[in-house]
């Protein structure tokens, strides 16, 4: 498909072709599959970058596609966790959501190993300080 982009004051014009296997689909759905691009082209550096897309050793059919749906899942789930702190942190990312979660781990497998049970204002205070080492940005 070509499409023909005219400025009506110059009457200078640029052409923009998209490409497509399908000789069936129908232009409008070309156009707006061409406009996700760049969303998908995100999700899949996302997905290798931080969910292990790019570190899996699958060979079987099975194995493979497990690994991309939790990779694709994580990616997601990870967007939708971030958009909750973003209000709060603009610049909230993937690395501070892990960072988060990692030290959230440790407090509590360190919380098991005590005798005794502590306060939960002081079990709430650690968690706000180990949830945020290894975080870029963080308070």
């Amino acid at each position: 498909m070509i499409i023909v982009k005219e400025n009506l004051k110059t009457k200078s014009r640029d052409f923009v072709v998209l490409f497509s296997s399908d000789l069936d689909l129908e232009y409008e759905k070309l156009i707006d599959y061409y406009k996700l691009r760049f969303q998908i082209e995100f999700n899949f550096r996302d997905a290798k970058q931080y969910w292990g897309l790019e570190d899996f050793m699958n060979i079987k059919e099975t194995p493979v596609k497990n690994a991309i749906n939790l990779a694709f899942f994580m990616v997601n789930l990870s967007n939708i966790l971030i958009n909750k702190v973003r209000p709060q942190n603009a610049e909230f990312s993937v690395q501070d959501l892990k960072a988060y979660f990692r030290g959230s781990k440790y407090v509590n497998e360190v919380l098991k190993l005590l005798p005794e049970k502590l306060d939960p204002i002081l079990i709430q205070q650690i968690f706000k300080e180990l949830g945020v080492l290894g975080g870029i940005n963080t308070d």
